[in-house]
């Protein structure tokens, strides 16, 4: 919080998006290897293959269609 408040609605909403962005794109994560967890996901999907619902359906529980 800047000191002596802040200026407005405006004023939190860029702070908060501001925050936003390092969570979720630069802060380095322990639990991770100590990588930002944008670059941990990048890693992730470049190594994993995604297999869509049409190739592996869920089974339906009996009685529902």
């Amino acid at each position: 919080r800047p000191r002596g408040g802040w200026g407005g609605v405006g004023e939190v909403e860029i702070a908060v998006a501001e925050y936003i962005d390092w969570f979720n794109h630069r802060r380095l994560q322990g639990e991770i290897g100590h990588v930002p967890p944008v670059e941990y996901e990048t890693t992730y999907w470049s190594t994993h293959t995604v297999t869509s619902y049409r190739e592996n359906p869920v089974p339906a529980v009996a009685g529902t269609k």
